[in-house]
């Protein structure tokens, strides 16, 4: 009754004033110029619209001096388009010079088709889609439309969409003109983007059962396509089914959200994004929100709006009519512009000249308004404009967070401290359910004292326990930990499509964090939300310690193989044997004995075999010989053979080190390489886990010739656990490995010693924190954990739960400081052994030698062998004595003829040594001397 009301008088003030105008034809000594509107008689913003249309005539007509506009009104339902289009001629008959509205698609079309027919200028103010088979110029030729062009709006939206890095989402709408307002948003997804879902709403004002079917589907993103009066009740009933949790995210496409009162959801923990044509804290707005609300008051009517709250066709009526005043008043400076008034129905149809001038004038003209930037395309429509992107906040309703426009795109008007500072703010106070699995280090249960009772979170303890507790202290919210039902990290099930353990349990809502050895993979990312990585790593293998043999005392001949040396000694003795066959046969290897005897018939040969193998053994030893062949032949053979001794010294002693030093093991592998390429030792994997996934997906032919042997064997290699995989190694006795991530092998290789790593890493990932996508506490928690890491906080949870906790640290080995290549007794020892037997069998000989000895001088003396013995072993012990006596005892005859044969034969001998000189000595001139006798004592 009350809209009927005001509806009525303004009837009766327009008839009023149009008697005033008609019997008088001036007002104030201005020409009258009559506009016309077209409202609808419905109780909604349409009363605000028709009080911002007039008041904005009001306004302009307070500042013009030539002119006033007389506002028109008529009243026609939203869908009755035969009384509109007598309103509309009814108009033209007045002499309208435009006609304002209606703002419903059904009527609108046939008021632009009259105003195009009579060349009246029309000026709609609300969405209007583009006709089937495109624009016609000449259609849209009298029509100027304020509201924001549908293809551009659309783009705008799925720019948002874009930005929001919304991979899926639902659209939920109620009429078929919305999802038109749509079709960009539509579009931007290709065919292997995740499918958009798309659900209509009826009249039935129970929305819940929607809701629940969307959020059983795991969407969290929704875009709001319906009446504003329907938004508020739908997302009441989405906080009823717990659709406005922290996940959700919901854009609204309505221009008019930010007029709806959110009072009792602006503490939901969900994301509601809006958006608006105006800026509400302008000075545009608060004038005409003061106008209105002040021409109301002098008319006795009572009216209330506050600036946040201003409709979106109201401001656009009043920059509609500002627009249209600019017009008016600059062509009315060259021309006067005159109202006609025209008949719809006469034969002889006659058009307003001056419209079409003022839709072109309109069309070039850029003006500033309440709405923005106002700027027309060629076919009247507004092509480019501004919006403000709001969203709900606790504290100030709808704030303003960034514009767009089709120029530049999204553009943020907050910093990212702000944007920090607000989530940090929100998590105060906060308890956050932390999904885990047990597993060691990262998560065990606490080992009871006796007594004690444990709950909560003081059940577990390791690194993801103090990990969380660490970041909670930063960020000021509280944790419940919670175990994952099955155990798992979380694996996508391509026939289900499902996925399972701590990815579902976060995808079902039913923690908001997983702290774990989750790895952060691409397929994982596609339904979570990972932090930055608070731990890097990679994959590697599992293997037993190799077994050390007992250390060998011969060890040092091993540079050589057996058959080397087998062939060494073979040649040995054979170039021995051909020297000597050689050097017969060679004349220049016989020599004359008595060099000063040039009439010797006589020559010998100093090559016997003894010598050849001496001048063979000193060549391989490196230190030569006293005597050298003479022949081209024999200086041939030997010449190749100290060739072949230096190569092979050379290699012995260059590799002699490293053999020593060497451990011999019953099996070596290096690499997965090693382990590719052989089928003997088994190989296996943690069953559904990233590093299976690894395998599985890799291009790499090694890799992938890994899969495939894994895949094929029998007994299964993979495992439910590490734990599984550690016990596998270990009772596998050097015959399985198992290849899993560094940080859990370096967990268990310092506390069971007796297994190690092999090899480096084969890929390089990183462990994260997930949450569900879209999450806002992404950027807060990754925040967190780069502070622990530059504080070094993040080194030290993994050395005290690495290498100090639980065992850890036993396994270290304390460098050698004498250096890791030292080579011990156990190593070099058969030198020793080989030394010891060469002096042991040198004694026996030397022992044997003197027998021989004093045998011969028993018989040459004609003494008994015990008297001989005695005379030389008190000789051998007076170590005081540096010369030996030729004789002791015997009559001075026989002295005098043992002397004078003894220096007979040193005479002799010095001649031979001066006449061959020191190259040449023979066996036969050193055997000369055991031909002297010797003469002892006999007492």
């Amino acid at each position: 009754m009350q809209c009927l009301g005001r509806v009525m008088g303004f009837n009766f003030l327009s008839v009023i004033l149009l008697l005033v105008h008609v019997l008088c034809g001036y007002v104030d000594g201005k020409r009258e110029i009559p506009v016309g509107a077209i409202f609808h008689q419905v109780p909604d913003h349409s009363y605000e619209s028709e009080i911002a249309f007039r008041y904005a005539i009001e306004r302009v007509n307070m500042h013009e001096k030539h002119f006033e506009l007389v506002p028109i009104v008529r009243y026609v339902s939203p869908d009755d388009s035969y009384k509109t289009e007598r309103k509309v001629c009814e108009l033209a008959a007045e002499g309208v010079t435009a006609v304002f509205g209606p703002s419903s698609i059904l009527t609108s079309g046939i008021v632009g088709s009259i105003c195009k027919t009579l060349e009246i200028p029309h000026i709609i103010t609300h969405w209007d889609p583009e006709p089937f088979g495109g624009l016609d110029p000449d259609l849209q030729a009298m029509t100027i439309n304020l509201y924001p062009e549908a293809d551009v709006l659309s783009r705008a939206l799925a720019d948002l969409i874009v930005d929001y890095s919304w991979k899926s989402f639902t659209i939920i709408y109620d009429s078929d003109e919305g999802l038109m307002r749509l079709k960009d948003i539509l579009q931007i997804h290709g065919p292997s983007d995740s499918p958009i879902t798309v659900r209509q709403i009826d009249d039935n004002p129970d929305y819940r059962p929607l809701l629940k079917d969307i959020q059983t589907s795991g969407e969290s993103h929704i875009i709001l396509e319906i009446r504003p009066d329907r938004i508020l009740e739908l997302l009441r009933q989405a906080k009823e089914v717990k659709m406005l949790e922290e996940y959700q995210s919901y854009i609204i496409t309505s221009l008019d959200a930010h007029t709806i009162d959110f009072e009792e959801l602006r503490y939901s923990r969900s994301n509601i994004t809006a958006l608006r044509l105006m800026d509400t804290k302008s000075f545009d707005i608060k004038n005409a929100v003061h106008d209105w609300e002040q021409g109301e008051a002098r008319m006795k009517r009572q009216f209330r709006v506050s600036p946040e709250h201003v409709h979106t066709e109201s401001a656009l009526y009043n920059d509609a009519v500002k627009i249209y005043a600019t017009a008016i008043r600059e062509l009315d400076a060259t021309e006067e512009i005159t109202p006609s008034k025209l008949s719809c129905g006469s034969k002889n149809l006659r058009q307003w000249p001056f419209g079409l001038r003022i839709i072109n004038y309109m069309k070039v003209k850029t003006e500033h308004g309440i709405t923005g930037p106002i700027i027309f395309d060629d076919f009247g429509r507004r092509a480019h404009f501004h919006l403000d992107i709001i969203e709900l906040s606790k504290d100030e309703g709808f704030k303003k967070i960034a514009t767009w426009d089709p120029t530049h795109g999204v553009n943020y008007t907050r910093s990212q401290g702000e944007v920090y500072s607000q989530i940090v703010e929100s998590l105060q106070n906060k308890t956050f359910i932390v999904a885990s699995r047990i597993g060691a280090p990262f998560l065990m249960f606490k080992e009871k004292k006796d007594g004690e009772f444990l709950e909560g979170n003081n059940r577990f303890e390791g690194y993801s326990l103090e990990l969380i507790d660490g970041i909670s202290k930063i960020l000021g919210f509280q944790y419940r930990m919670e175990l994952v039902p099955d155990g798992k990290y979380g694996s996508y099930n391509k026939v289900t499509k499902k996925w399972d353990g701590l990815v579902k349990h976060l995808l079902d809502r039913k923690a908001d964090l997983a702290v774990c050895d989750l790895t952060i993979t691409y397929e994982r990312r596609t339904a979570v939300d990972f932090t930055m990585p608070f731990m890097t790593l990679g994959i590697s293998i599992l293997y037993a310690k190799p077994v050390q043999q007992p250390k060998d005392l011969f060890s040092f001949l091993s540079p050589l193989s057996l058959d080397v040396w087998i062939y060494t000694a073979t040649a040995y003795l054979g170039v021995s044997v051909l020297l000597f066959v050689l050097s017969r046969m060679a004349p220049a290897d016989w020599e004359n004995p008595h060099p000063c005897k040039q009439d010797n018939d006589e020559v010998e040969n100093i090559w016997d075999m003894l010598n050849a193998l001496w001048l063979t053994m000193g060549s391989i030893m490196g230190q030569g010989c006293d005597i050298l062949p003479k022949a081209i032949s024999t200086r041939l053979v030997a010449g190749m053979w100290w060739f072949f001794a230096l190569i092979m010294l050379s290699s012995y002693t260059a590799n002699l080190a490293a053999f020593l030093t060497m451990e011999r093991m019953d099996a070596t592998i290096e690499s997965a390489e090693d382990l590719a390429k052989q089928s003997k030792i088994k190989y296996g994997v943690l069953m559904g886990g990233s590093t299976m996934a690894f395998f599985q997906t890799s291009n790499f032919s090694t890799y992938q010739r890994m899969w495939a042997s894994m895949e094929s064997v029998r007994p299964s290699v993979f495992t439910k656990s590490n734990d599984e995989g550690r016990d596998r190694v270990i009772k596998g006795k050097r015959m399985y490995a198992f290849l899993m991530e560094s940080t859990s092998l370096e967990y268990i290789t310092e506390r069971y010693c007796d297994l190690t790593q092999i090899g480096g890493l084969l890929d390089s990932k990183g462990y994260g924190i997930a949450m569900p996508v879209n999450s806002p506490y992404r950027t807060a928690i990754s925040g967190a954990v780069l502070k622990m890491q530059e504080e070094g906080k993040l080194h030290q949870l993994k050395t005290r739960w690495w290498k100090e906790m639980r065992g850890g640290g036993q396994c270290t080995e304390v460098p050698n400081s004498a250096g890791e290549n030292e080579l011990g007794i156990g190593n070099v020892g058969g030198v020793f052994v080989v030394l010891a037997l060469g002096c042991f069998c040198a004694f026996i000989i030397g022992i044997l030698e003197f027998l021989w000895n004093v045998r011969k001088v028993a018989v040459e003396e004609k003494i008994t062998p015990w008297d001989a013995l005695k005379a030389e072993m008190k000789f051998a012990l007076n170590i005081s004595v540096t010369s030996k006596p030729v004789h002791n005892t015997l009559s001075e005859s026989t002295a005098s003829d043992k002397s004078s044969l003894r220096s007979k034969s040193e005479s002799r001998r010095g001649s031979e040594l001066t006449g061959r000189g020191n190259n040449v000595r023979t066996a036969t001139s050193l055997n000369n001397l055991n031909k002297i006798g010797f003469v002892f004592d006999k007492h």
